[in-house]
């Protein structure tokens, strides 16, 4: 076959693909398999629990910080407002998707408090040392639920029109799916932000810093866990 001749072909079967392809507009994605609706529920109530608790540790900062520490008042009310954004968000999305809450709710709003003020009333460096544990974990809690959002919920595609699966596309990723995903994504670089401003504010000064640092990881991996499932 000539060069000239197969780039005929080649056209005329870029033409015919071009002509089939259905438009954006034109189709409509298929629903999500069951396991696919589980784990996107699991997602909006941890991440509802989690955003909840972040909200309340800061809370719990700002109550015994920002009196003592005027400098630090804004930093603390920056990072505050973020997370109450976030909060927001989930509870929006929740009530939306009438995601049942976690159980423990009362408890994760309480144990918040507690954390955040304790940490701030043995020391600002102690505070700081508590919002690099709990958004390193947090952080990296996102990057999975991203690594699942991108990877496990491709789902087909049909005709609008027809309703007849649209030949030749592969499982897309709905724009529900998408926007989710772009949420979390932000909220991940503003978790990573509030750990850079820590690290900034002096967090490896507070002692013991291992300690404080590896057992609030701890609580927070615990409270992950127990968010999934109660």
């Amino acid at each position: 076959m000539t060069f000239a001749r197969s780039l005929s072909t080649s056209s005329k079967s870029l033409a015919k693909t071009a002509k089939t392809a259905a438009k954006p507009s034109e189709i409509v994605y298929g629903p999500l398999s069951k396991a696919q609706k589980a784990y996107l529920d699991r997602v909006i109530r941890v991440d509802q629990a989690g955003e909840l608790g972040a909200n309340y540790i800061y809370r719990g900062q700002y109550m015994v910080l920002a009196a003592q520490y005027p400098h630090l008042k804004p930093v603390l009310r920056h990072m505050w407002d973020q997370e109450i954004h976030h909060h927001n968000t989930f509870n929006r999305l929740q009530t939306q998707r009438r995601v049942r809450p976690s159980l423990l709710t009362p408890f994760w709003k309480m144990g918040a408090v507690a954390i955040g003020a304790g940490t701030a009333l043995i020391g600002k460096e102690a505070a700081m040392a508590c919002t690099v544990a709990v958004e390193t974990v947090i952080g990296g809690h996102y990057n999975q639920q991203l690594r699942v959002l991108t990877n496990q919920y491709g789902v087909n595609v049909y005709d609008k029109e027809t309703g007849d699966k649209v030949a030749g596309e592969e499982l897309k990723i709905s724009p529900e799916i998408q926007e989710m995903s772009e949420t979390i994504s932000t909220f991940r670089d503003d978790e990573l932000e509030h750990l850079d401003t820590a690290v900034a504010h002096d967090a490896d000064k507070a002692v013991p810093y291992m300690l404080l640092t590896e057992g609030i990881k701890m609580v927070c991996r615990g409270a992950i866990w127990t968010a999934e499932r109660i």
